[in-house]
């Protein structure tokens, strides 16, 4: 892997990890559209260069809502000493936690699952048709009205399910977030700030989780540069998406997202019926 290509990927994680067009689809479907056989050929590579690029978007969210974060922090440890939630951040940060139950247990559990079957390039075709269909239904008939403070564990929790199935490649756990916050009647930025701040123990625990093994190895050899450059690209691409996607969904909705959806995967499927790729590995 060279350091263009690992730059490439990582401008793709940063991008498509919080616009909701699926990060792990995009990580997949890019090496095949290009024919990349680097992850096929070194299989110790795909997980670790994983991790960096997860530990890039990481620090993104994590730089965007910073002040946030550490309001949510103190609130948290604050009800741990009182046993009592009384402040908004107080609140919020248990939400956020319970909503990430659902995805560490179904991400643990069904890894190989994940990993080895939900991964071809076709199922991900389908998948992001399928659900841009869902994002423009919900999109086009959601309430929009409720503000983030009246969101209750119920409504934490079904979002947590819903990102649990986003390990899917194709769904978007961004998208999938998102959508059902809009379900439940919340306004499109209320719903994607909740989605980012979720990510941030998601996405975190993942690349904790997965990086245990990096460390326990270390980073295949020769691979240092192209990596570093990728969480770097990562990081400042899914900063720039935040910032971006927050100032749009003030003012619009999610159209151009689901046609994007239903060009990639129309394309993809197009390509497989061609025979110019083929329809399962890279």
């Amino acid at each position: 892997m060279s350091i263009l290509q690992a730059i490439l990927l990582g401008i793709v994680q940063g991008l498509t990890e919080f616009l909701p067009v699926s990060s792990s689809g995009h990580l997949i479907l890019v090496p095949w559209a290009f024919n990349w056989h680097f992850f096929l050929e070194n299989p110790e590579l795909n997980k670790t260069f994983d991790v960096a690029l997860h530990l890039g978007t990481f620090v993104a969210v994590v730089v965007y809502y910073w002040r946030e974060l550490l309001r949510l922090l103190r609130g948290f440890f604050r009800t741990l000493a009182t046993r009592r939630i009384r402040t908004p951040e107080e609140r919020l940060a248990w939400l956020l936690l319970l909503s990430t139950v659902p995805a560490g247990i179904v991400g643990v559990s069904l890894e190989d699952v994940i990993v080895n079957r939900l991964g071809e390039p076709y199922l991900i075709g389908l998948m992001m048709i399928v659900f841009g269909v869902v994002m423009w239904v919900v999109d086009s008939h959601a309430r929009l009205d409720r503000p983030l403070e009246k969101l209750g564990w119920k409504g934490a929790l079904a979002i947590g399910v819903a990102q649990a199935a986003a390990l899917a490649p194709g769904v978007s756990r961004s998208g999938i977030t998102m959508v059902t916050g809009l379900l439940l009647g919340f306004d499109r930025e209320s719903a994607a700030r909740f989605s980012f701040l979720m990510s941030v123990p998601v996405i975190g625990g993942a690349a904790l989780y997965s990086g245990l093994g990096v460390a326990r190895d270390g980073l295949p050899a020769g691979t240092a540069v192209p990596f570093v450059a990728g969480m770097a690209a990562a990081a400042v691409s899914g900063f720039a998406a935040i910032w971006f996607l927050l100032a749009y969904l003030r003012r619009h909705d999610f159209k151009p997202f689901v046609f994007y959806r239903f060009a990639v995967g129309a394309g993809v499927l197009l390509v497989i019926v061609a025979g110019l790729r083929p329809a399962v590995g890279i």
